[in-house]
C-alpha cells in the first residue's frame, strides 16, 4: 500500500508539474456548481525617468504614490473572469493582448473574459508598445536606433511613449501575484449593488456661456470664472459599487464613476490621485473588504467645475469620492449568485482619414515633428492606423450576473455611451467602465464633430460616423 501511495503521488506531482502553476492553483477552486473569487493586488509604479501620458507631460520624477493594479478572478462560470484595473493612463495595442494573454494564462480562462481597464490618471505611463517601436524605427534624429533601452536623460529630447522593457517586468511579476492569489480564492454566494449621487465632482468639459456660445475649453484645471459659473453638462451622477459576499461576509467592492481623474498634474510627481485617494480610504475604513476603482467612460467629463488645481484640490475631491462610495456601500442590496454569462460584441471602429489627420500626414508629423510630443502623437495615431489596416475590431465584453452586468468600453469613450449603455437596460444594474483597448483615443459622439470640438485637435483615431458603430456594438453585447 505504502509503495501504491508514493507511486500515486509520484504520478500526481509529475501530472502537476505538466499542467503548470494555474492548473494547481485550480485544484483549490469550489467545484464547478460553485463560485468563488480570489482577489489579487500588485505595485506596477513606473521608474524614475519614464514617460508620463505617452510623454506628453514631464516624466516621472518623484513618487508621491505608488501605482498599483488591483483586480479579482471569479471562478465557477464556465470559465473564469478576470478584473485588472491599473492606476494607468492607458493600455494600447499589443501591450492590451499581451496584458489580457498574460491574465488568462495565469486565471486558466480566454483573454476575451479579461476586463483590463486604467483609471485615466496622468502622472503615470500609456503603455503603447507600437507607438514606441515606431518611434525607435522613425525618429528624425536616428537617436534612438543606438540605445539598447530608453535613456531617461535624453526624455526630454528624445520622443517616447513608454518602455516596453518595464512592461515585461510587470508582466511576469504579476502572472505570479494572480496564481498566487489563486491559492487562496474566497467562496462567493451573493452579488450586492449599490449606488450613490456625487457631488461636486464631474461637470462636462462642453458648457455653454451667458452669450449662448459653445465651448469645450473647460479642462481638469479651470480657473475661468465662465466655465466654473456654467452648468455641470451632461455626466453621470451616480457612482456605482458592485460586490462579493460569502454569505453575511462581504470580499470585494468594486466601485466606478464616470470623471477625468485628475487634480493637479503634470509636474512628473507620480500619483493615483484623488480617486486613487478614495479608494485607498475605504480601503482603510472597511480593511477586510478588497477595494477595487474603475473609471467610467468620461472622454468628455472632467474635474474642471469644481477643481482649481491647488494643493488641496486633491483632497478635497477624495474626499467627495469616499463620501459616495461610503453611500454606494450602505444602500448595497443582496442577490444570489446563481449564474455568470458571458456576453460580447465585435466592434469595427475605424481610423480617422480627415483633414490633416490621414495616414500620410502622421507619418510627416513623425519624422519631422518639431516637439517631442508631436512625434509621440503621431505614432500613437499611426499605431492605431496598422491596426485597423489588419482589420482589427474592438471587443465589448459583458459579465452577466442577471440583475446586474459589468460592461468594458474602449478607449476614452464620451460619457453618452455609458448612459446609451445604462438605458437600454433600465430594469438593470448596469455598471460601465471606459478606458479599456485604449488605441483609438477619444471616441466622440455625433455633436462634437459638428461643434468642433477642441479636444479632438489630437489624441482622436477614430472617424466621424463612429456613434452608431459604439451604439451597435453596445447593444449586440448588452442584449436588451
Amino acid at each position: 500500500m505504502v509503495a501504491i501511495r508514493h507511486a500515486l503521488m509520484a504520478s500526481l506531482c509529475g501530472a502537476l508539474l505538466v499542467l503548470g502553476v494555474s492548473a494547481l492553483a485550480g485544484l483549490w477552486l469550489p467545484a464547478r456548481h460553485g463560485f468563488a473569487i480570489a482577489t489579487f493586488q500588485a505595485d506596477v509604479t513606473i521608474p524614475l525617468g519614464h514617460p508620463c501620458m505617452g510623454g506628453g507631460i514631464s516624466p516621472a520624477k518623484e513618487v508621491v504614490d505608488p501605482l498599483l493594479l488591483k483586480g479579482f478572478v471569479l471562478t465557477g462560470a464556465a470559465k473564469p473572469f478576470v478584473l485588472a484595473s491599473f492606476d494607468w493612463c492607458e493600455i494600447r495595442g499589443t501591450s492590451y493582448e499581451k496584458w489580457q494573454q498574460v491574465l488568462a494564462a495565469a486565471a486558466g480562462t480566454d483573454p476575451s473574459r479579461v476586463f483590463v481597464t486604467s483609471t485615466h490618471v496622468h502622472d503615470a505611463p500609456v503603455m503603447d508598445e507600437d507607438a514606441e517601436k515606431l518611434l525607435r524605427d522613425m525618429e528624425a534624429s536616428g537617436a534612438w536606433k543606438d540605445l539598447p533601452a530608453p535613456d531617461p536623460r535624453a526624455s526630454v529630447q528624445v520622443a517616447s511613449v513608454c518602455w516596453p522593457q518595464f512592461n515585461e517586468q510587470c508582466l511576469s511579476r504579476v502572472a505570479a501575484v494572480v496564481t498566487g492569489a489563486l491559492l487562496h480564492p474566497h467562496p462567493v454566494t451573493n452579488f450586492g449593488i449599490g449606488k450613490a449621487r456625487v457631488l461636486q465632482v464631474a461637470s462636462n468639459r462642453r458648457y455653454v456661456t451667458p452669450a449662448g456660445a459653445v465651448s469645450y475649453n473647460r479642462m481638469s484645471r479651470c480657473i475661468d470664472p465662465v466655465a466654473v459659473a456654467a452648468d455641470e453638462g451632461t455626466v453621470d451622477p451616480w457612482l456605482r459599487t458592485l460586490s462579493f459576499w460569502d454569505g453575511e461576509t462581504p470580499i470585494c467592492a468594486v466601485h466606478s464613476y464616470a470623471v477625468h481623474p485628475m487634480s493637479r498634474y503634470g509636474s512628473g510627481k507620480i500619483s493615483w490621485d484623488f480617486v486613487g485617494q478614495a479608494r485607498e480610504d475605504m480601503q482603510l475604513a472597511h480593511p477586510d473588504v478588497f477595494q477595487i476603482y474603475a473609471s467610467g467612460c468620461s472622454g468628455n467629463v472632467t474635474a474642471g467645475k469644481y477643481n482649481r488645481g491647488d494643493a488641496g484640490s486633491k483632497a478635497v475631491l477624495a474626499g467627495r469620492m469616499k463620501q459616495a462610495m461610503e453611500e454606494a456601500w450602505q444602500s448595497t442590496e443582496r442577490h444570489p449568485l446563481t449564474a455568470a454569462d458571458f456576453h460580447s460584441a465585435l466592434m469595427p471602429l475605424g481610423a480617422r482619414n480627415t483633414l490633416g489627420y490621414t495616414e500620410a500626414n502622421l507619418h510627416a508629423r513623425l519624422e519631422k515633428g518639431v516637439r517631442p510630443f508631436e512625434r509621440s502623437e503621431a505614432a500613437m495615431g499611426l499605431a492605431w492606423y496598422e491596426r485597423v489596416k489588419r482589420e482589427h475590431q474592438v471587443l465589448v465584453p459583458v459579465l452577466d450576473l442577471g440583475t446586474a452586468q459589468l460592461v468594458l468600453l474602449p478607449a476614452e469613450a464620451y460619457v453618452e455611451f455609458q448612459l446609451y449603455a445604462e438605458e437600454l437596460r433600465p430594469e438593470s444594474f448596469v455598471m460601465v467602465m471606459g478606458y479599456g483597448e485604449s488605441g483609438p483615443g477619444y471616441i466622440p459622439i455625433e455633436r462634437a464633430w459638428k461643434e468642433q470640438d477642441s479636444n479632438l485637435h489630437d489624441w482622436a483615431w477614430t472617424p466621424p460616423g463612429s456613434e452608431e458603430v459604439m451604439h451597435a456594438a453596445i447593444r449586440r453585447a448588452l442584449k436588451p
